[in-house]
């Protein structure tokens, strides 16, 4: 930024985007978020820094300075007595833990249990959600993903909470991990009059604060208390028979509000308390869009709270969408007083009842910071009234007023259908004198309960013609599932014939149609290994194609068995975590799928529990057996679209044959989206549904995030279209396909390839008991457990039988249709028509925005099918190839030598490619193919470098060195004619050796941020690092030999690091969840230590190292020895000589 005499550089809490910067002795100032855009001789170069998250550097040209981040928020610390300032807001936290102890009046039995029901509560919502949030503080875990119908389909009553959708964050920006990463995140909440942000004055911070916008009952009482006069409290019930109706009410809640603002009221206090047998509550939801809508348009917003007490909200997605729509503090109070009757009932033993209402607040508290996290979102003030959602199935007119940046582009329920839903509520509430709740069934399939698209006697007639082959029963299959309600907005759509039909004989083959059908990526871990193979080898079959999932694949499956086999998936996926991502991986595949987002769980990482990961998961994720492993939530390489489109150029390095596919999640933009996916030379992309299914995800994500594929996909569809983009990727889609009829209709809105995962499964005997994340699985499909796989039944045939039903179920719809192919039909939307409007009680359930018709233009292209895969320009690799060409043929050894500039990227990486194919993992010895490179490397120096290839850097490197080192060494340092300290300067970029599988890096100077994140087994040797650094690591060892950012170790289950702490500093920066951190006072572990420092002078000709070594006996003392406590049991050696407690299996 330019102001005046300023020329300001910073950056995001988060460091989300690099800031490099060179200084030059004659005073020149080169900044930007890459080094090496400007070429500086090096004995030229004074400092080579970079900035920090959080931090920023200032130039004052009049003065002719530069300041660094500490030097310049100091200069503007000192203009104002902001201590001062700050100390007039009132902390009220403690002020309401004085009333916390209190118990606040009970509700009558009767009176919760019909406010519980008008609510739309069930046993089950009490049962499988609020107990565990009471019992545990953590929200409740299912799995298999979501099959009930959308809100606006259902027959039950719904909640106002289950029309919103969650947004999300993919590719355009990173969502936070809101576990590890909780320092950069808060629930702090301002109350009162915020007046106008733009003001710097003390008056500013004339304000309350409470630590959680969650509040208990007795907070809500001791805060309105203490509010007194400044507060209003508004009544948001409504009479059910008299002229204080429904909209009436809105209306008068929305006048008062604005009235007690205009009067000087700082504190707006919302609460449905005054429910009766006359009155029925307004939907929270409702009642809170429309005051904080209206005082907006009223310029009154920031002049008052808007507080909630809500008799309603349960769970935590509830809680978000009242924060969402406005609300500044909620409190849950039927909730709270259902824990207390399960208090008294004994149900919650171990516990008191405070206790239990604080673990209900912490798991809500650690859902919001997840939720808000998705977005990428820190800090709750900014998440309130952001509206991050989107609706489906209410009325665009609803929306436009009481909710109005939303988008709704499926109308649907308005004012008329929700007044009437809640008084039919109302009405049963109060006209029996014994109220009982219903038992449910949204989250598991209950008889009695809300409708599952997979329910038993579906389950048993697929299993059924899976087993028999006979297309009869897969007919009555077919039927049964054509004859249920609407569950899916596909199910309020049929064809519309465009002619004659053809005869079945003239329709494309079988074959051919099943070559478009994949087995959606569900990785070794969430299936059994005889799952995860039975699949693989039924697509290689049919020549269709399977994907691995992230958690790598076996190297033995890489080969035919010796009965023609082929075990080996097709399509191998690169997730967020890297598991077993090595250049071997890389190169057994036709194409690399990047799974940016999870249709179950978008914005969310993963957790493979430790009871999963046994001797064979750990050893193809390079982990530990019996130690929990962990899948950041984005990928730490890709914080924007140019992120994106590297790592797309880094994957067609490393394998120069396959396509590359990038996997999203239906969502609010994905069209725009999926544009620039497209532009950054994808070969296809798949839109996955809301619908998909999870080995384990909380139960919020499953039932609230995303969206259906039929939204997601004509959006792609009809975006790409409309920029000449169509015919140059293939879509996919999956997310609860089960039938031909599907498959037709989702090629009618767009797609050319079918994922079809969930019946994958239930074809070879999963039977939908929904425990795939305990363990539990009682028919071997998802589990590891040897005595539960040992009742796995699935064959290859059985998956064969079912895409050859699903084949031939698709013919005899496009024979009807007067089609002879599927191709023909592909982005057809004109031969859908809409022939349900839903529910009476809808006000237009529209579905036009899905079903507009665009020209793709594949009419006269053809097929992106048939396209070769989109090309990348070539590296200096191609050069290093064509030099190296005696060495990859005959094996000798050779060096190369070039001068290199940051445009080049992804150096060593294609030559990694030709040896891993000619030599394996292994083939060659270290530095067997040495190439020396003078000047500044572009991103991705050595990704997924091979055993054999060592690049030697003279000069620095961007962000990604050494991403998926899969054994080379790479060594950076400056030139001998650079004046600068190396080890106060950096050197290397950001995410250094991410997902590094084996090899060495030796840098002499400092990494940028999150050095080693998911690194799996590399070593490393720097003299500095930043935040975040070996998050997530489960292998390898890192020496830093010098300061180190915040946040260190978060998530670090394997591995371990030696940290040179000279100034006492490093200690209070590591995350210690995870972790024991001691001095060196073993002798193996101070040898193994010496010996990476010898390596690391040797290879980098260090000063800082040579000193070290100089005066080892003084200096060992101030290195510390950070190893997760997970694994040291399993060490080779003690942590001290004088410890003898470690014992048990050794790992190196």
């Amino acid at each position: 930024a330019y102001a005046n005499n300023w020329v300001i550089a910073g950056l995001d809490r988060n460091g989300l985007r690099p800031m490099r910067y060179v200084v030059t002795n004659d005073g020149l100032v080169i900044a930007g978020s890459e080094t090496g855009m400007v070429v500086v001789p090096e004995d030229r170069i004074v400092e080579r820094g970079r900035i920090g998250p959080g931090q920023m550097m200032g130039i004052d040209l009049a003065r002719g300075e530069m300041f660094s981040n500490d030097a310049l928020k100091a200069e503007l610390a000192g203009k104002r007595d902001w201590g001062q300032w700050t100390s007039r807001a009132q902390q009220m936290n403690a002020l309401l833990a004085q009333n916390g102890g209190k118990a606040p009046a009970r509700m009558d039995t009767l009176d919760a249990r019909r406010r519980q029901l008008m609510a739309g509560w069930t046993m089950e919502d009490l049962e499988l959600i609020l107990h565990p949030m009471a019992e545990t503080g953590k929200e409740a875990v299912g799995s298999m993903g979501d099959d009930t119908p959308l809100a606006v389909l259902s027959n039950r009553y719904r909640g106002l909470h289950h029309f919103f959708r969650q947004n999300f964050s993919q590719v355009t920006n990173p969502p936070i991990d809101s576990l590890r990463e909780r320092h950069v995140m808060t629930l702090r909440t301002r109350l009162g009059n915020l007046g106008n942000i733009l003001d710097e004055a003390p008056e500013q911070c004339d304000h309350l604060l409470l630590n959680s916008p969650v509040l208990t009952i007795a907070e809500w009482d001791a805060l309105t208390s203490y509010l007194g006069t400044k507060a209003v409290l508004i009544d948001c019930t409504f009479d059910i028979e008299g002229t204080d109706d429904f909209d009436a009410a809105l209306e008068r809640i929305s006048a008062e509000a604005e009235e007690a603002v205009r009067s000087g009221c700082e504190h707006v206090m919302l609460s449905d308390r005054a429910v009766s047998a006359t009155r029925a509550p307004i939907p929270m939801i409702l009642a809170t869009g429309a005051v904080h809508s209206h005082l907006v348009r009223q310029q009154l917003r920031t002049f008052a709270s808007v507080n909630v007490a809500s008799g309603e909200c349960l769970d935590v997605h509830h809680f978000a969408v009242l924060i969402g729509c406005g609300a500044t503090t909620v409190n849950a109070y039927v909730a709270e007083e259902a824990i207390a009757e399960r208090h008294d009932r004994g149900l919650l033993s171990g516990l008191t009842l405070i206790e239990a209402v604080a673990n209900y607040r912490k798991a809500v508290e650690d859902g919001l910071l997840k939720i808000m996290s998705k977005m990428g979102i820190s800090v709750i003030a900014s998440y309130r009234g952001g509206y991050n959602f989107e609706a489906l199935g209410l009325s665009r007119a609803l929306v436009a007023k009481f909710f109005p940046p939303m988008s709704s582009r499926i109308s649907g329920l308005g004012l008329t259908g929700i007044a009437s839903r809640v008084t039919q509520m109302h009405k049963k509430a109060f006209e029996m004198a014994d109220v009982f709740l219903p038992v449910g069934g949204f989250f598991r399939y209950r008889r009695s309960g809300e409708r599952h698209a997979f329910d038993g006697q579906l389950i048993h007639a697929m299993q059924h013609a899976c087993d028999t082959g006979s297309y009869e029963s897969w007919k009555k299959y077919s039927s049964l599932v054509d004859g249920q309600s609407p569950i899916n907005l596909r199910d309020l759509m049929n064809f519309k014939p465009a002619g004659t039909p053809v005869s079945l004989e003239d329709v494309e083959s079988i074959t051919r149609i099943r070559q478009r059908l994949v087995s959606p990526g569900i990785s070794l871990g969430a299936l059994s290994p005889e799952a995860h193979e039975t699949l693989s080898i039924a697509m290689n079959r049919i020549g269709a194609k399977s994907d691995s999932g992230e958690g790598g694949e076996d190297p033995a499956r890489f080969k035919l068995r010796d009965n023609g086999d082929n075990p080996s998936s097709a399509i191998k996926q690169v997730a967020s975590g890297r598991f077993g991502v090595t250049a071997e991986y890389l190169n057994s595949c036709k194409e690399i799928e990047i799974k940016v987002a999870q249709g179950a769980k978008p914005g969310e990482g993963g957790q493979l529990p430790g009871i999963k990961v046994d001797g064979l998961i750990a050893r193809l994720r390079h982990s530990t057996p019996g130690v929990t492993l962990i899948s950041p939530p984005p990928h730490h390489d890709i914080y924007s679209i140019e992120d994106l489109a590297q790592l797309i150029y880094d994957l067609k390095q490393i394998n120069p044959d396959a396509k590359v596919c990038v996997k999203l999640v239906a969502s609010t933009g994905i069209g725009t989206i999926a544009a620039g996916v497209a532009k950054a030379k994808a070969d296809a992309i798949l839109v996955s549904g809301h619908g998909g299914g999870t080995g384990a995800s909380p139960q919020s994500s499953i039932k609230y995030a995303g969206l259906p594929w039929e939204m997601g996909l004509s959006e792609v569809h009809q975006v790409l279209s409309m920029n000449d983009l169509r015919d140059k990727v293939v879509l996919r889609t999956d997310g609860g396909l089960k039938t031909g009829r599907d498959i037709v209709m989702a090629a009618m809105l767009g797609a050319d390839e079918y994922g079809i995962g969930t019946s994958s499964l239930i074809a070879m005997g999963c039977i939908m008991v929904r425990q795939c994340h305990s363990n539990t699985c009682p028919v071997g499909v998802c589990t590891q457990r040897d005595d539960l796989r040992a009742k796995f039944e699935g064959t290859p045939e059985k998956v064969v039988q079912l895409f050859t039903h699903l084949a031939e179920e698709v013919r005899e719809i496009l024979a009807g249709l007067g089609f002879s192919s599927l191709q023909e039909v592909i982005g057809r939307t004109d031969l859908l028509t809409q022939v349900s409007r839903g529910d009476a009680a809808l006000d237009d359930l529209d579905l036009n925005p899905i079903l507009v018709q665009v020209d793709s233009g594949m009419a006269e292209s053809g097929s992106p099918r048939d396209r070769a895969r989109t090309d990348v320009p070539d590296t200096l690799d191609a050069l290093m190839v064509r030099d190296a060409s005696t060495a990859l043929q005959y094996g000798s050894k050779m060096q190369l030598s070039y001068n290199v500039e940051n445009t080049q990227r992804a150096i060593g990486t294609r030559l990694s490619s030709h040896i891993v194919r000619k030599f394996g993992m292994t083939g060659l010895r270290e530095g067997h193919i040495s190439v020396r490179l003078r000047g500044t490397a572009g991103q991705s120096l050595g990704a997924f470098a091979i055993q054999g290839l060592q690049l030697e850097v003279i000069g620095d490197a961007n962000d990604y060195v050494g991403k998926g080192l899969s054994g080379g060494t790479i060594v950076v340092r400056p030139s001998a004619a650079a004046s600068f300290v190396a080890h106060e300067n950096t050197i290397i970029g950001n995410t250094v050796l991410y997902g590094a599988t084996s090899g060495k890096l030796f840098a002499a100077g400092q990494a940028g941020e999150r050095l080693c994140v998911r690194n799996s087994g590399a070593t490393a040797v720097v003299e500095g690092a930043g935040t975040n650094a070996c998050e997530y690591m489960t292998g390898g060892r890192v020496v830093i030999l010098g300061e180190i950012g915040d946040n260190f170790g978060a998530g670090m289950t394997g591995g371990m690091a030696f940290l040179y702490d000279p100034d006492g500093t490093a200690y209070e920066r590591i995350n210690p969840d995870s972790l024991q951190i001691v001095r060196i006072r073993s002798s193996h572990w101070e040898a193994e230590l010496r010996g990476l420092v010898e390596t690391h002078a040797k290879a980098t000709d260090s000063a800082l190292a040579a000193r070290l070594l100089n005066e080892w006996d003084v200096e060992i003392d101030k290195f510390w020895h950070v190893v997760p406590s997970e694994i040291i049991p399993l060490l080779a050696a003690p942590l001290t000589d004088a410890a003898d407690e470690a014992g048990g299996t050794q790992i190196a």
